[in-house]
């Protein structure tokens, strides 16, 4: 499909700058098939949903990614993508053009990293020196990742070290937040027990490359950078369970959505599943394990668009980004939230 067909129009100034507070207070637009829009708050969420229903939340934590160094005189800035062992991950470069492979990147607080191989997409293998683990390093030395829309209009600050995590956090690698879940407090998760609403967790360390706007003209052109996910199989034996006893699956992000459809196979069974995807699911694509999706307001042209695009229809979704636009909800990772049935 052409790219273009999933670009529209967003005016600066709904771009979300910081969460809203408290996070629960972010709105909530309702899209249930054809029904009217219903303008909701996230806090309302138990209310909406049915007992049995089970929400999937991705338990990643994102660690500080974002560093900056030096390469002799050169500045050198580096946002980890993905690992690939203990001591080495590729990243995406800033001013790559001053790297090559065997350069030493001297970072901040005496963390360096050597530079070993330019990849095919641009981006670097980073091997880190020391004995330290690098989620010491990191800690030390690295800020919040935060996505270019945001860093590009205020600094990062200490405030973002917390509001950029959700509740759930507790696996390290992610270098961008599975945003959808930053709008849960422990109050709308008491309401949801009470109301018989279901919780479940699997792993995807989202990469930034998720959030990379497309580069070509056609999605059959793009190809999607792979993540690490895992479900384990208890968690896939009673999301099964759920599913035959009437229960809906609720995938809360899209990150969530791409691990599940990973896991499901054409019977629509979700299997345990650990390892790399790069699923990329764009109009067309039949959904086998979820019912529906909480999630933020997306970039135009960005591969997010394009999968909610595949589950509502891409003009209900340019009618529900025009209601959003119209009605002042905010975009993006800090932004207000949808929640999406099919």
């Amino acid at each position: 499909m052409r790219v273009d067909l999933f670009d529209f129009e967003l005016p600066a100034e709904r771009i979300a700058l910081r969460p809203a507070r408290p996070r629960d207070a972010a709105k909530m637009l309702v899209v249930e098939g054809e029904a009217p829009f219903a303008d909701r708050i996230v806090r309302e969420l138990p209310q909406i949903l049915r007992p049995g229903d089970v929400l999937v939340f991705n338990d990643t934590r994102v660690i500080p990614a974002q560093l900056e160094g030096r390469r002799g005189e050169a500045k050198i800035g580096a946002t980890l993508h993905k690992r690939i062992d203990l001591r080495r991950w590729q990243a995406f470069i800033r001013n790559a053009k001053r790297l090559k492979p065997g350069d030493i990147i001297e970072f901040a607080q005496g963390v360096t990293a050597l530079a070993e191989e330019r990849l095919a997409d641009g981006s670097f293998t980073l091997a880190f020196g020391g004995d330290e683990p690098v989620e010491v390093l990191l800690e030390r030395a690295g800020t919040m990742p935060l996505p270019p829309y945001i860093a590009g209009k205020r600094p990062t600050d200490e405030a973002d070290r917390s509001d950029y995590q959700t509740m759930f956090a507790r696996e390290d690698g992610a270098v961008a937040a599975p945003t959808a879940a930053l709008h849960f407090t422990e109050g709308v998760i008491e309401a949801l027990d009470a109301a018989g609403i279901v919780r479940e967790t699997l792993t995807l360390h989202v990469g930034a490359g998720t959030f990379l706007p497309l580069k070509v003209d056609d999605t059959t052109d793009h190809a999607m950078h792979a993540e690490w996910g895992r479900i384990d199989a208890k968690t896939a034996a009673r999301l099964n369970a759920a599913r035959k006893a009437g229960g809906r699956i609720i995938a809360v992000g899209t990150t969530s959505l791409r691990l599940l459809e990973s896991a499901t196979g054409d019977d629509g069974v979700i299997r345990p599943f650990e390892g790399d995807t790069a699923i990329f699911i764009t109009p067309g694509y039949r959904f086998k394990a979820i019912d529906g999706l909480m999630t933020n307001f997306h970039l135009p042209k960005s591969t997010l668009f394009m999968l909610v695009s595949a589950l509502m229809g891409l003009e209900r979704m340019q009618a529900v980004y025009s209601h959003a636009i119209a009605e002042d909800y905010r975009f993006y990772s800090y932004g207000d939230s949808s929640l999406l049935i099919p």
